[in-house]
């Protein structure tokens, strides 16, 4: 039992897990930052491309 009670005790006193856990944190705010500038530019880039296929000669 005092080995489980220590080993956690250690777990919690490294920095490795919150290092991680700050990383984790880091990744998600890029991903969200990412997904956000392809949805808000997803249109514009649509609509330009429809454009120009619009103005192409049809044959």
């Amino acid at each position: 039992m005092k080995s489980t009670i220590n080993q956690t005790m250690r777990f919690l006193a490294e920095e490795c897990g919150t290092t991680a856990t700050e990383y984790a944190v880091m990744l998600s705010l890029i991903v969200l930052a990412s997904i956000t500038a392809v949805v808000a530019l997803g249109g514009k880039v649509a609509g330009t491309f429809n454009a120009m296929q619009a103005g192409l000669p049809n044959g």
